[in-house]
């Protein structure tokens, strides 16, 4: 097993999400007392949330290209950024090292194909949404991406104001999935929950189409990577 070197704090209500799906998929395929092999490096996120509203990518990339390098240098063995936004300096990030990192949008494009989805609605933040980095990674895999055309404000403070800090409420729940009705009526099959915080208020008993939870595919491809 390939130590999983993974770049959390982002929020870190999201990595324990991650921490706890890396060892439940490396115990149900090893079996018996089997857990993952993890180098976590968790970040301070507030300073990280300021540069994002900053607009300071580069010097983000540089801060998490550090990170990897780090991560590599104590011996992980492949790398994992444990947020969908941050994934805007991927390219950075990966130049920085010699092991893979392995790219949150692969596995949920791999699913929604499999499933024979192709107009997929997008939620996330609103780095996520607006800019081209996830869409246009989902473009090239043959993915036609909706992103909500109102709410965009909203369902971003949801995630930062709320969710970050590990704060659940049944209006933002509605809030949601509102928004994810409205994406449904523009035409997509399916959902992605492209921020890794989202599951903590939407999943498939609740959504009006099917959810596609980038954490929960993310950690399992971390995995399949490892072994």
């Amino acid at each position: 097993m390939k130590p999983i070197g993974l770049i959390g704090g982002m929020s870190w209500e999201s990595t324990a999400h991650y921490y706890r799906v890396l060892n439940r998929e490396v115990a149900e395929r090893l079996g018996g007392l089997h857990s993952a092999d993890i180098l976590l490096h968790s970040v301070d996120f507030a300073p990280i949330a300021e540069m994002q509203a900053a607009g300071a990518w580069q010097e983000l990339g540089e801060i998490l290209a550090d990170s990897a390098k780090r991560l590599e240098q104590a011996g992980a063995g492949l790398i994992g950024i444990a947020t969908n936004t941050m994934h805007n300096v991927a390219d950075q990030v990966q130049q920085a090292v010699s092991i893979p990192l392995i790219h949150i949008a692969d596995p949920t494009a791999d699913a929604l194909l499999a499933d024979g989805f192709e107009n997929v609605g997008l939620l996330g933040t609103r780095f996520t949404m607006e800019m081209d980095f996830y869409t246009g990674g989902l473009k090239k895999r043959g993915l036609k991406p909706i992103v909500p055309d109102v709410g965009i404000t909203d369902l971003n403070a949801i995630i930062y104001e709320e969710l970050c800090k590990g704060v659940v409420s049944d209006r933002s729940r509605h809030t949601y999935i509102a928004a994810i009705e409205r994406l449904q009526a523009r035409g997509a099959e399916a959902v992605i929950l492209g921020c890794t915080e989202i599951s903590m208020l939407i999943d498939d008993d609740v959504s009006p189409i099917p959810t596609y939870d980038t954490t929960d595919l993310h950690a399992k491809a971390l995995v399949d990577a490892a072994l």
